[in-house]
């Protein structure tokens, strides 16, 4: 089955926004391929809609309960420093690397502009949903 590392910016958007990231998600949730998420992922995502849309604590309580319901949860054991601009991406580039992901998908320009890392090809969340068909 393929294994899909998620960008933090792709949940915050399906949850928050909905929209393609949240089919994403969806397809996802389904069992259409694996979702990898790590404990500093899931933190990025309870910080980043808590602070910025002022989400309640039981609210994000409830989508860590959901998100556990679906995703794969692994423990990175590799530091990566690939990002300079922005080491918080390398987060998602250990989840990946420790998850033996196929793809990343985000829609930072930081990963985006890698393209790849250690054979993990890396796209935009629409680029992937593309290729659902023929995974």
């Amino acid at each position: 089955m393929t294994i899909v590392t998620a960008d933090t910016n792709v949940y915050v958007s399906g949850l928050a926004f909905g929209g393609v990231p949240l089919q994403f998600l969806n397809h996802a949730r389904a069992g259409a391929f694996r979702l990898a998420i790590s404990a500093a992922i899931l933190g990025e995502i309870r910080r980043v809609l808590g602070d910025k849309f002022l989400w309640q604590q039981d609210a994000l309580d409830g989508v860590s309960a959901q998100l556990a319901r679906f995703t794969l949860l692994v423990q990175p054991t590799q530091a990566i420093a690939a990002i300079k601009d922005d080491p918080d991406d390398d987060r998602i580039l250990e989840c990946a690397v420790e998850a033996g992901s196929d793809f990343i998908v985000s829609g930072d320009n930081h990963l985006l502009r890698l393209g790849s890392y250690s054979g993990i090809r890396i796209l935009k969340v629409a680029n992937f949903m593309l290729l659902l068909p023929t995974l």
